[in-house]
């Protein structure tokens, strides 16, 4: 039997990891028929040194977000993907992307890009994707090639 997925997750976050993610997301949920959950969560630790008073950094994050995320279902749809739902979720990305969502959402395939991390970084602060790889109820898929399957040259 053919595995077919339902409802697919896409955390989106601005980064040309993210971007090949989302871009074979939109991919496998045309093949699926499947619906498209673009997510992007705010890391609230972020703004936890900035004093209370200074709201504006968290107000400009969320209208980043909202702006990214209009663009990105408006790429899903036009691509032929007709069912695209946008999230912005505020909290500790890695709890919110492996546990919260997929039991909120019924998501059966979590698709993130791989980590930027050097092994240092994951060894203090960890990476989100291999925080979901070890907790999600559901498959996950670290995306690290693009549509060639080719991995990008890195920019100067």
């Amino acid at each position: 039997m053919l595995q077919q997925y339902k409802r697919i997750m896409v955390a989106v976050d601005g980064s040309k990891e993210a971007e090949l993610a989302f871009r074979k997301a939109v991919n496998v949920a045309r093949r699926n028929q499947a619906e498209l959950l673009l997510v992007h969560v705010i890391d609230t630790r972020a703004f936890q040194t900035v004093t209370s008073f200074d709201t504006v950094l968290a107000e400009q994050a969320t209208d980043l977000a909202k702006e990214s995320l209009t663009e990105y279902a408006e790429t899903a749809k036009s691509n032929g993907v007709p069912a695209v739902e946008t999230m912005i979720e505020y909290g500790s990305p890695k709890a919110i992307i492996a546990k919260q969502l997929p039991a909120d959402k019924e998501v059966d395939l979590i698709m993130l890009g791989a980590t930027g991390l050097n092994a240092v970084e994951r060894l203090f602060i960890g990476s989100v994707s291999e925080y979901v790889i070890r907790h999600a109820p559901c498959d996950v898929l670290i995306v690290r090639t693009d549509l060639d399957n080719t991995i990008p040259k890195e920019e100067d």
